[in-house]
């Protein structure tokens, strides 16, 4: 083989050596990522553990982490882990599912039509002021103490939020966008789906991961109307019987099925973001 043969080849091997390179710090980065995530809740469960070993502090009231990890191990070896967290979770599903369905078709008629916002959206905002506790008489008195008044009070949470934000989202769309759909005589449906849809689509993803937070938080409401089965009742049960542990191992269940259903959305809307030309930090 020639001098200038092996220089080409040797030429080739390094570009091909090249982005097999450049990409083994991208999967780093992106097995690495979630674990800075997870820096600071673990160095804080840590330095508590620490200090309990240490005898700086008694850890009767707030156990450390060995004890709660403990305390999951015994919940998840009777399930009832398995069966209180499937039991919210699937409150919060159905809550969702209700809340979002009205809050995009109410509000993307209040965001589209200047005399429907102009009808309902003052009604809207006043019961959106209406603390959520203040719902469960009202809803135990109309539904009953079973399922459905607990399905409706967290479909409320999630309403406001996805309402807001899909509303605000389509009257944030630029205005020579719709010119240029005006222009081009697109029909009605053909100015939603090609203009309106992927203009409002990042702003609808965030007020779902918000309405879905709510959702969350209004299943606590929802399980003090008398539920025998949920992390809601979990967290009741280990107040009244004098357990911390288990109060704390329900608010951490809470915290992780939480975080898994938020980055279901995320992951499930990532593919039609993919066209947004934005500054991204990754």
């Amino acid at each position: 083989m020639s001098l200038v043969a092996m220089t080409v080849a040797a030429q080739g091997n390094s570009s091909e050596a090249a982005p097999a390179e450049r990409a083994n710090p991208r999967r780093w980065s992106r097995l690495l990522r979630p674990a800075l995530g997870l820096a600071l809740p673990v160095g804080l469960a840590l330095a508590w553990e620490f200090i309990v070993r240490m005898g700086w502090a008694s850890g009767r009231l707030a156990p450390p982490p060995s004890v709660i990890f403990a305390t999951f191990v015994d919940l998840a070896r009777t399930g009832e882990l398995q069966r209180h967290t499937l039991v919210t979770l699937g409150r919060v599903a159905a809550g969702f599912g209700i809340g979002v369905a009205a809050a995009t078709v109410i509000g993307a008629a209040a965001g589209y039509s200047p005399l429907v916002r102009r009808l309902i959206d003052p009604s809207v905002q006043g019961l959106r002021a209406i603390p959520s506790i203040a719902w469960v008489p009202l809803f135990i008195l109309w539904l009953g103490i079973f399922e459905a008044s607990k399905v409706t009070l967290i479909a409320v949470g999630v309403f406001f939020p996805v309402y807001l934000g899909l509303m605000g989202a389509i009257q944030s769309v630029d205005r020579k966008l719709v010119e240029v759909g005006r222009a081009f005589r697109l029909t009605d449906v053909e100015m939603v789906r090609r203009i309106l849809l992927p203009a409002v689509l990042p702003a609808y993803v965030l007020s779902l991961r918000s309405g879905l937070g709510l959702g969350w938080m209004f299943v606590i409401a929802a399980e003090l109307m008398g539920a025998s089965e949920g992390l809601g009742y979990l967290l009741i049960d280990g107040q009244q019987l004098g357990k911390p542990a288990e109060i704390v191992a329900a608010i951490v269940a809470f915290a992780i099925v939480g975080k898994a259903t938020d980055w279901l959305i995320v992951l499930a809307a990532a593919p039609f973001l993919r066209w947004e030309d934005v500054v991204r930090q990754d």
